[in-house]
């Protein structure tokens, strides 16, 4: 089980991978927006997503769960 977590503090701004998907290693999980820049936070490992812990639109701290992929 890996624990996808935010590389920095902003704004969910968009998920690309859900609940259920199958994901490579470095395939973008959910993209943040911090100061008008656009940071995609990709899968470590490949697996699948059982658990996201975001939604568009919240508001992540660095180091925040954002995903869980098995």
């Amino acid at each position: 089980m890996e624990e996808v977590k935010a590389s920095m503090a902003g704004s969910v701004w968009k998920i690309v991978a859900n609940q259920g998907d199958s994901v490579e290693e470095g395939q973008d999980i959910v993209i943040l927006e911090s100061m008008k820049m656009e940071i995609p936070i990709p899968a470590e490992a490949a697996g699948t997503v059982k658990e996201l812990k975001v939604a568009e639109g919240d508001f992540v701290n660095e180091g925040d769960i954002i995903a869980i992929v098995e």
